[in-house]
């Protein structure tokens, strides 16, 4: 990559292979992972992303990964300090501490205000789900990015982001954002501009351009507001921004 490109792109993807609508077992989700951690690609955070729930599953695996995100979905968060846990992801009640050296995540809902978090936590917004109802409306996520940008709020986004570019998907009758449509919203939003046209397009040239004309700084810090995001694919986020000419790696 060249310079403009690995400050974008980046660390930009966990590995959310457990997760639907791949929903990989957890054997086949952790082999992945490992041909993923040797073949190095820098658009991977190779951080595994792993439900509470399912640790002990984890655990019984020759193979560990070397970074785990732990979406909780237990009532209490369980003991991880035998895990590589680099950070915890909870829903907007949690109340608690975590050890030093994990990030916390908080899951708010897309819109202009942002609620109370504890204090150096980021938060964690959903761009889409299993039903057209799940998939903020543009202007909603909007709201949100510029938010974070005002406030200086990190988050990291979740759900929805098959591909680079947004489109429609007949099966739910809805529009699914893209990733690259959000990364350049966030780089608009630092710029000071609206970002809903960008998240709203599906020009595949107008944001291809966008990408290439985004500076240094302003990369910089839109990646320091936009963490990364989670896929349930590790290949086709790679393969998009390939095919798109924005980055030179291969798969």
């Amino acid at each position: 990559m060249d310079l403009g490109a690995m400050i974008l792109y980046r660390a930009l993807v966990d590995d959310a292979g457990l997760f639907p609508p791949t929903s990989l077992h957890m054997s086949e989700a952790l082999a992945r992972h490992r041909r993923d951690e040797e073949g190095g690609s820098a658009v991977l955070t190779h951080r595994f992303l792993c439900p509470a729930g399912r640790l002990d599953a984890l655990r019984r695996s020759e193979y560990v990964p070397r970074a785990i995100g732990m979406i909780v979905d237990t009532p209490e968060i369980p003991d991880f300090e035998d895990l590589p846990v680099t950070s915890v992801e909870v829903r907007a009640d949690f109340e608690g501490k975590l050890p030093s050296g994990v990030r916390l995540f908080v899951e708010v809902p897309a819109g202009r205000s942002l609620p109370e978090v504890p204090e150096g936590a980021a938060l964690k917004v959903r761009c889409g789900g299993a039903s057209a109802e799940a998939f903020p409306p543009a202007e909603r996520l909007g709201a949100f990015i510029g938010a974070c940008v005002r406030d200086d709020r990190p988050f990291k986004a979740t759900a929805g982001l098959h591909h680079a570019v947004r489109h429609f998907d007949p099966t739910l009758g809805v529009d699914r954002h893209g990733f690259l449509n959000l990364l350049l919203a966030v780089c608009e939003a630092v710029e000071r501009r609206d970002p809903v046209p960008v998240l709203r397009t599906t020009d595949v040239g107008h944001l291809v351009r966008l990408a290439r004309a985004v500076s240094d700084g302003t990369a910089g810090r839109a990646r320091r507001l936009l963490l990364s995001y989670g896929s349930c694919s590790t290949a086709t986020p790679v393969d998009d921004l390939r095919t798109l000419g924005l980055i030179e790696e291969t798969a």
